[in-house]
């Protein structure tokens, strides 16, 4: 769907997304709500033992399409996601935290028989977020940024206790950002411009340009900026989310009609989606990763949850599924959310 003067907020893909991946955009953040190995699905796997080679084929064209500033937000369950850590972690995604959300007692009344069950019932899954390894090629080899910073200052031969003058600083810039100790932090931009510039004015000669990423120039504090994902913080918000399994209007029922795609078949009143997921969840993890015009991934589409709330926050969705069921109710609720962008745009007007 196209409106004029935005540019495509959606593009769905029928199929498996293996064959859609390298048309897409470079992604801003990846949000994973694939296989847990608990048969939910069509193509899921039995057990959590299949689930790394069930991944892998996607982990690689994650990691190849990837930009330094990506982030990855993987839904599971608790074993599911530690399972397939391991294969994320080799293909270039670092640890964050973990979302748990917190489904409460409504999600298991009635279910557990008390006589039977061998564990504490579980109410819970996660979404574990990810940010992309950055190493830094040097003269050394691959070197982390917090060791880069260090190694270009000493490479440009001046003393540590002068990169607070460079930056304008008491001694923040030498305890904060040259240090090799747990109070490392990561420079803005602006920080880093400025010890470049003080580095190439008044370090060794054959050594310029200081702090370049290519050898030719000295990294700009815009480029800096950019290596790092973002991230808007909003408060009251915890790494516990507790609501219940959607019951309300939010809910999909049954299937749709081919005939009138934008019409509930009335005959079914059994949930579409298994374990559809609230869009309230996937607003925060997207505003929280992305600003409007970023790239939103949605690799295993289901019901389209994250893309829905990534159109209608102004952001551009890159969704597949493959199963054709799910890809009806998909497509229906992105030309909704794309219309509530129209409409918003023309009240602007």
């Amino acid at each position: 769907m196209s409106i004029v003067g935005i540019r495509e907020p959606y593009t769905l893909h029928r199929g498996n997304v293996l064959k859609a991946y390298q048309s897409w955009e470079a992604p801003t953040t990846i949000i994973s709500d694939g296989a847990y190995g608990v048969r939910g699905f069509h193509g899921d796997t039995t057990g959590v033992e299949d689930l790394v080679d069930w991944y892998r084929p996607h982990a690689v064209a994650w990691d190849r399409a990837a930009k330094p500033s990506t982030t990855l937000w993987f839904w599971n369950t608790e074993i599911g996601w530690a399972t397939v850590h391991p294969l994320l972690v080799a293909h270039g995604w670092e640890y964050v935290q973990t979302i748990t959300w917190d489904k409460g007692l409504s999600h298991i009344a009635g279910n557990v028989n008390g006589n039977t069950i061998r564990r504490f019932p579980t109410a819970t899954e996660v979404s574990v977020l990810y940010q992309r390894r950055f190493m830094i090629d040097a003269t050394d080899g691959p070197l982390t940024v917090k060791k880069w910073l260090r190694h270009e200052w000493q490479r440009a031969g001046i003393p540590l206790n002068r990169a607070n003058e460079a930056c304008g600083v008491k001694n923040a810039a030498t305890r904060k950002y040259l240090t090799q100790d747990w109070l490392w932090y990561w420079p803005p931009g602006v920080m880093v411009a400025r010890l470049a510039e003080y580095a190439n004015n008044n370090g060794r000669d054959g050594g310029r340009p200081y702090f370049s990423l290519d050898g030719e120039q000295s990294v700009t504090a815009d480029e800096w900026d950019a290596l790092r994902y973002q991230w808007n913080h909003t408060h009251g918000l915890t790494n516990v989310w507790q609501r219940a399994p959607l019951h309300d209007s939010e809910r999909l029922k049954g299937t749709m009609l081919r005939s009138a795609p934008r019409v509930h078949n009335p005959s079914s009143s059994s949930a579409a989606h298994l374990n559809q997921k609230p869009l309230e969840f996937m607003q925060r993890q997207i505003e929280a990763v992305t600003k409007p015009g970023d790239v939103v991934w949605e690799p295993f589409g289901g019901l389209a949850s994250a893309s829905v709330a990534a159109v209608s926050l102004g952001r551009r969705a890159y969704v597949a599924e493959i199963d054709p069921n799910f890809q009806q109710l998909a497509e229906t609720r992105l030309i909704d959310a794309a219309a509530g962008i129209l409409d918003a745009a023309q009240v602007v007007a």
